[in-house]
């Protein structure tokens, strides 16, 4: 079931992405209209993740694809600058995620080999 849980996660970093992108380009009042739809449907699917997955590290995966896609739409797309202190603490911030859900990992395998719930 977790699979299903990483197909959420994926839906709802698309989304959040579509959002913050909706951030930048909206002028009118009615711009904000499908925005708030998109959210809506992004917290959606990201309680949905959390049904099956850590929601610790659902939402690590989150903020750190949300922080990392708004920076590069930011360069890529709107005229940003890159650095490297930028490019590095993106890393850092990517690192930081995989770290985490080793971390998860290694618990769920300790408590399995103990009898014990994760």
């Amino acid at each position: 079931m977790a699979g299903k849980g990483w197909f959420y996660v994926a839906l709802t970093c698309v989304f959040e992405l579509v959002w913050v992108y909706g951030f930048n380009v909206a002028s009118a009042w009615w711009h904000w209209l499908p925005i708030i739809a998109v959210i809506l449907v992004d917290f959606q699917w990201l309680a949905r993740a959390c049904e099956t997955l850590p929601t610790g590290t659902v939402y690590a995966v989150f903020a750190a694809v949300g922080t990392v896609g708004a920076a590069l739409m930011d360069i890529f797309l709107f005229d940003g600058s890159f650095s490297a202190a930028k490019g590095g603490f993106m890393a850092l911030l990517v690192a930081g995620v995989i770290a985490l859900k080793l971390a998860d990992g290694r618990e769920a395998a300790r408590a399995a080999a103990t009898g014990q719930e994760a």
